[in-house]
């Protein structure tokens, strides 16, 4: 395992080189993986996705607050529903990330998913942080996470995203040694790229996300605490539609994260209808999940 800590008696300011070009050089990017051209002829990918952490947000941080654990419940008791009626109306297939635990805890959710022809990914056991988890713990948890996923579902997810995108020193390794072929956590880029463990390429294949493209950002605030931000439903087509315009311009991938229980409400969904009608009248756009994406983007990249 990597040794990420200083020497104690030192502030970050006073590290030797050494040091700090270790402790970046732990995980970053290698390969970038961009087609001239996606499947058909397609300008840009959209790759859709849905984090559903239900009730492990609160479970997670010890699950005391009932009201927040029916919030949790209602991305799966309306969210989902109402992102599938959608997703099927248009007529395309996106990525969900579940921790094992909203698996476990709505298990038909996630074989309806699948049996509707939508990916799952792995999303931890219960939405933990993985930059406070020692080694031997978050291997375990990932594992069972993916076993769990499986047994539920049947089918065996070869993607991870990490809750709230939070990555050990550890993560990449623990990827590696499950064989996993994609993950979806950072941000170093936005077209696919390598992980490099160690300046060592892994195999491993990055679909990069940002928070600018994350609805949470936007719409999310705790009651307790100053964290209150709320962007008008407009204003955050108006960003996802940039970001996808530019995305098509460059002639790249449009990627998004979004939560069952905050884009799932009425007066919110409709920014992913928009969002995709907008893309279908641009035109030449591929609609796929995280893991159609990152195959082509390794078997065709310039």
């Amino acid at each position: 395992m990597p040794d990420t800590h200083a020497p104690q008696q030192l502030e970050p300011w006073q590290w030797n080189e050494e040091h700090w070009r270790k402790l970046v050089k732990q995980v970053r990017a290698g390969k970038r993986y961009r087609p001239d051209a996606w499947p058909d002829g397609a300008r840009c990918a959209v790759a859709l996705s849905f984090d559903s952490d239900h009730e492990t947000n609160e479970l997670r941080d010890g699950g005391k607050s009932i009201g927040r654990l029916c919030w949790g419940e209602y991305g799966s008791r309306v969210g989902v529903p109402r992102i599938r009626a959608l997703l099927d109306r248009h007529d395309v297939k996106a990525t969900f990330y579940v921790p094992a635990v909203s698996a476990l805890l709505h298990p038909e959710e996630q074989r309806a998913l699948v049996a509707e022809g939508h990916e799952i990914g792995i999303h931890g056991w219960i939405h933990e942080l993985n930059s406070v988890l020692p080694y031997e713990a978050e291997r375990d948890l990932m594992l069972r996470s993916a076993d769990t996923l499986e047994k539920v579902t049947g089918k065996r997810a070869v993607g991870l995203r990490t809750p709230s995108w939070d990555f050990s020193p550890n993560t990449l390794a623990i990827e590696k040694e499950m064989g996993l072929f994609y993950d979806s956590s950072l941000m170093a880029d936005e077209d696919c790229y390598e992980l490099l463990l160690h300046g060592e390429p892994t195999g491993v294949l990055e679909l990069p996300v940002e928070w600018v493209r994350d609805d949470a950002v936007y719409f999310s605030m705790h009651r307790f605490s100053s964290l209150r931000p709320y962007t008008p439903p407009t204003d955050v087509l108006e960003t996802f539609r940039r970001e996808f315009d530019a995305a098509w311009a460059e002639g790249g991938i449009f990627q998004l994260t979004m939560h069952p229980h905050i884009i799932g409400y009425r007066s919110r969904i409709w920014i992913v209808d928009e969002l995709i009608r907008h893309a279908k009248a641009k035109g030449k756009v591929w609609f796929a999940t995280h893991e159609q994406v990152a195959r082509y983007a390794k078997e065709h990249a310039a």
